[in-house]
């Protein structure tokens, strides 16, 4: 099992696929899952060339089950010593919900050279929390809400979240797919509970306002109206604005999870944005 020990002793899990002198893709995951949430993507972009890396996040899948550094700048940090460790060059990004978090604060702060161009899907940037400055944002109670969830009853909560609004499955017409209720339920209790727990607060709560402003590289950002996990009105819009080489492309009824519940469309706008870059 491949992985690297960063500087606070974690174990980090990753996948790295592909010629080592291939263009590099990165993919970094959703809350509370892994780097199997990128399978579709990463088959897909191996076979045309691509080197393929996914990372499980610090406490999440195959990763050490952290009690501490469950923040966003220990995350970044983590993909740092990831990078240093492949010695990524012009690496392209891709983030969804928390692991586009993630992308952001890393590329604002990524070494000279080591990343190219962005995606951010489904994305929590740049604040999900309701406040002064985030007026159409989420009010706290929804998140405590989830904290109380995982740590009352774990199983059932992630079961819930997979089988309704993460891809879908609870608007009328939409069937729900036993194997992917299922994968989404197997990634969330390979990791820790503590490591979740501490997640939700990083995802709701932490502003990458700064961050999207300081990105240099182009940065796509793939969001659906009728995501119900991160709203798209205090999101994708707001985002692209803060980028200074931004562009949004919007989905009409797409779910939160649309990297695996579309992984057609998606693959194909990233592959064009890609290609036009």
């Amino acid at each position: 099992m491949d992985t690297i020990t960063t500087s606070d002793g974690t174990r980090i899990f990753y996948k790295d696929w592909g010629p080592k002198e291939a263009r590099p893709i990165v993919f970094h995951h959703g809350w509370p899952l892994s780097a199997d949430e990128w399978d579709n993507q990463m088959m897909f972009f191996l076979e045309r060339g691509f080197r393929v890396i996914a990372h499980d996040r610090r406490g999440h899948g195959r990763s050490t089950q952290t009690s501490r550094g469950n923040d966003m700048d220990t995350y970044a940090n983590d993909v740092v010593a990831l990078a240093r460790e492949l010695d990524l060059r012009g690496a392209i990004h891709v983030g969804h919900s928390t692991g586009g978090g993630e992308v952001a604060r890393y590329v604002a702060r990524a070494e000279p050279g080591r990343v190219s161009m962005a995606i951010l899907i489904s994305a929590i940037t740049p604040v999900m929390i309701r406040k002064d400055t985030n007026p159409a944002g989420l009010p706290i109670e929804v998140f405590d809400g989830y904290r109380a969830a995982v740590a009352g009853n774990r199983a059932l909560a992630y079961l819930e979240i997979a089988s309704g609004p993460f891809y879908g499955f609870n608007r009328p017409g939409v069937a729900p797919i036993e194997g992917t209720i299922r994968n989404w339920w197997r990634q969330g209790m390979m990791g820790g509970i503590k490591a979740h727990h501490d997640c939700i607060r990083v995802f709701s709560e932490t502003d990458l306002t700064e961050d999207l402003k300081a990105i240099d590289v182009p940065v796509l950002v793939l969001h659906s109206e009728d995501d119900q996990v991160v709203p798209y009105v205090a999101s994708a819009p707001i985002a692209v604005k803060l980028l200074k080489n931004g562009t949004l492309k919007t989905y009409s009824d797409l779910p939160h999870g649309m990297p695996t519940s579309h992984p057609d469309i998606i693959n194909a706008d990233i592959l064009a944005f890609i290609e036009k870059g």
